[in-house]
């Protein structure tokens, strides 16, 4: 890499931030500030790594890999600014930065990874761990940096090497353009709506909401703008049928042609990955990322979900069956994929007596966040968060909580972002500024990230029940980041196995629906009158209606990204929806009523996130999640001393035990199934 010039002075990322927790100051910072402190940081850690294999000492767990944990400080610090902001934040400049920079950054860590020299210096202390004194923290980090080296081609010769870094080079360049045509198709699939009339079935708000989105395009009229998933949620509201199949449609063929198609650059992602898992001795990019987690196997992946399949889909059948019924009432004599959402939400309220768009005002935003999770939280854990309206986020939207302990003491910060916007993309996640480290003398920073839409101006906004499982879901992950208790950055917060990370966060969802939780934040926005017994009881009844088609996506999304991964560099791939097509098929889950929960050229968590070959992980995590929660149930809830297990045993660890048995040393066995199987349907109760 040549050299870039010095960064000026004044950018505020080349130092450490002087706010609390080292939170970024970000009305400090520029693009220019991120980009030129990413190439400093890059220069940087080159430098520290070079003084390690420099060295005329013996390598030792100090100066080598204890080493490697120090290094790299501004380039995690820019780095952590910029990924954020990419995500939240997108402009047209920030995506030319991302584009110069993504190729730079794989290059440099091929660097970190590949550098003979060091991997010499990590194999003789890998080799002597067992007898220098460490501390069972210490032993797994030697461990896992060797094998983060050997996974990532550390024993090729150096033809190999170079042709491995080429082909990372290439991955990075073609997983940015992935998500940045993915963000442009989908603001560009917006559906306009010109009568207010077709919007028949929104709530006040919502209409209100479309209007703004016009609004902040510069249009007339109204527009509908599109989530993440297939399944959009004015499916379930829509009564206009044409206005369902258009949004439907545009939300099944985005970034599938035109400027932005994505499939040509999905198909070439599969295979490069294809071509680097042979040169580091797998047979399909699948084994190799299966190496390294917790299912160990593609077989054990296919064991689970192949056992799913048949059970899934029967229900589904059955699903549809009924909905068929149901819209023949509407003249509706043949059920369209777009219809499904909608009939589903109308047996729940005949069936069950559950109007699932009416509950949206008993679920306003800060009452759910405040009284719902954050009182959970507290109940569970002991973590009490208190607004700091004294530091700003990255954006107006962004609030910012400190986060303490039982006993008063520090913990971190919490960041909430949870509206729509553009240049934000779809989805939830979370994600950290700082991890916690003991080595480091650093307390997380995390941040949540929701996309509800927006409310009109002075109107509270209000959440779907989906929605709420969501900023429950996620605020799991959060914790999991606010727990960390390691000394080592590498083992931090959510730094585990990609099929065990999602276990935590599905935990949380539980106290979404507790009842010592549910009857403090569910309270109807205009009254303040709790959510009626009778409809908590219609919802717990109304569990299981859904799950046939919920798990049929959802697997037909896991096998897609399967078939994707198990190519090999000779597979014929030809047209990539021709190559869904038969994947769908061969794996038993073609159903044109219920399509996958991502198609390939939407499939972001895949081709431009870190769940390649790794989807499966969200059901694969439930084994232990739906365990989990007979655990807590068998032992009281919603109690202290629960959390304090939970917390302690498994979520403060992070990476620095097995996660299994972490698992175990809070169950007290290996999981069993039977609790995910009944939770869906797929076995009797």
């Amino acid at each position: 890499m040549s050299a870039d010039p010095a960064p000026a002075v004044s950018n505020p990322l080349l130092s450490e931030s002087p706010l609390p927790y080292g939170l970024p100051p970000f009305a400090d910072i520029t693009l220019e500030h991120c980009r030129e402190a990413v190439l400093a940081g890059m220069a940087e850690q080159r430098a520290e790594l070079d003084a390690i294999t420099g060295s005329a000492e013996p390598p030792t767990f100090a100066n080598t890999v204890e080493a490697l944990e120090r290094s790299g400080a501004l380039l995690r610090r820019a780095e952590a600014v910029f990924g954020n902001l990419s995500s939240s934040l997108s402009s047209p400049r920030l995506r030319e930065i991302e584009r110069e920079l993504a190729p730079l950054e794989a290059a440099h860590s091929d660097a970190l990874r590949l550098d003979p020299a060091l991997f010499a210096r990590v194999d003789v202390v890998h080799e002597a761990r067992h007898d220098s004194g460490l501390d069972p923290e210490a032993v797994r980090l030697v461990e896992r940096h060797h094998l983060d080296r050997v996974l990532a081609g550390a024993r090729l010769d150096d033809e190999g090497r170079a042709r491995l870094s080429d082909r990372n080079r290439e991955l990075s360049e073609l997983s940015t353009q992935f998500g940045q045509n993915l963000q442009l198709a989908t603001e560009a699939a917006a559906v306009r709506v010109a009568d207010a009339a077709e919007l028949d079935g929104l709530s006040e708000e919502e209409v209100a909401a479309a209007a703004g989105a016009a609004a902040d395009r510069g249009l007339d009229g109204y527009v509908l703008p599109l989530l993440l998933p297939t399944g959009q949620p004015v499916l379930a509201k829509l009564r206009d049928r044409e206005l369902r199949r258009r949004v439907f449609e545009a939300s099944v063929t985005r970034a599938s042609s035109g400027e932005h198609d994505n499939g040509p650059v999905a198909a070439r992602i599969a295979r490069v990955r294809a071509e680097r898992a042979r040169l580091l001795g797998f047979a399909t990019h699948a084994d190799l990322v299966l190496a390294d987690q917790t299912a160990s196997s593609t077989d054990a992946v296919d064991a689970m979900l192949s056992s799913m399949v048949g059970p899934s889909t029967a229900n589904a059948l059955a699903e549809g069956e009924v909905l068929a019924e149901v819209a023949v009432r509407d003249g509706v004599t043949e059920l369209a994929a777009w219809d499904w959402a909608f009939y589903s939400e109308r047996v729940r309220a005949e069936r069950y007596s559950v109007d699932t768009a009416a509950l949206r005002s008993w679920f306003e935003l800060d009452r759910v966040l405040v009284d719902g999770v954050f009182r959970a939280a507290e109940m569970l854990y002991g973590f009490r968060f208190a607004p700091r309206p004294d530091l700003a986020g990255y954006h107006p939207d962004v609030r910012v909580w400190e986060v303490s302990g039982p006993d008063g003491e520090a913990v971190g910060l919490y960041l909430g972002d949870f509206t729509a916007r553009e240049g934000k993309r779809g989805g939830a996640w979370m994600s950290s500024f700082v991890t916690q480290s003991r080595l480091l003398g650093t307390r997380p920073v995390v941040v949540n990230n929701l996309n509800v839409a927006r409310a009109p101006e002075g109107r509270p906004t209000l959440l779907t029940l989906s929605e709420v499982d969501t900023l429950f879901h996620e605020f799991g992950h959060a914790l999991h980041g606010l727990s960390s208790a390691v000394t080592y950055p590498r083992f931090a917060g959510t730094a585990v196995p990609r099929d065990f990370v999602e276990f935590p966060s599905q935990v949380n969802e539980m106290w979404a629906l507790w009842p010592e939780v549910l009857s403090t934040y569910a309270r109807h926005v205009e009254t303040g009158e709790p959510l009626p017994a009778a409809v908590v009881e219609a919802l717990d009844g109304a569990r299981l209606w859904g799950e046939g088609f919920a798990t049929l996506e959802y697997l037909a999304a896991t096998l897609l990204d399967q078939a994707w991964h198990r190519i090999t560099p000779e597979t014929e791939v030809g047209d990539p929806a021709e190559f869904e097509r038969r994947a769908l098929e061969q794996a038993g889950v073609a159903n044109d009523l219920v399509p996958p929960r991502y198609r390939t050229t939407y499939f972001q968590h895949v081709f431009a996130g870190g769940y390649a070959a790794g989807y499966y992980s969200y059901i694969w995590s439930e084994v232990l999640d739906a365990d989990t929660v007979e655990w807590f149930r068998e032992n009281g809830g919603l109690r202290r001393e629960n959390g304090d297990v939970f917390r302690e045993r498994l979520l403060s660890r992070g990476g620095s035990v097995d996660p299994l048995e972490a698992f175990r040393a809070v169950r007290g066995r290996d999981a069993d199934p039977g609790p995910l199987l009944r939770r869906r349907g797929l076995a009797p109760a």
